[in-house]
């Protein structure tokens, strides 16, 4: 699985960041997490506001911080 946080290194994407690591590793699920930062990157997505959250390529999230339940949701529905 491929987990992707796209933003340039705000207070929410940091926290969107440190909460999705937490959950990959409380939950055992195998997954390569990739913070991305490039502006151009990030627009590639087409998202208009940032933290944002990919999961194997899929924008499940933007503009906010999903709740814990929801990001596992969202992990389980694409393993």
């Amino acid at each position: 699985m491929n987990i992707k946080i796209l933003g340039t290194g705000c207070a929410k994407c940091q926290a969107l960041e440190k909460k999705v690591r937490n959950i990959v590793e409380s939950q055992a699920i195998e997954a390569e997490i990739t913070k991305v930062t490039d502006l151009k990157q990030i627009m590639s997505y087409g998202i208009m506001m940032t933290p944002g959250l990919v999961i194997n390529e899929k924008v499940v999230s933007f503009g906010s911080i999903p709740s814990e339940n929801q990001i596992i949701e969202w992990i389980k529905g694409n393993s």
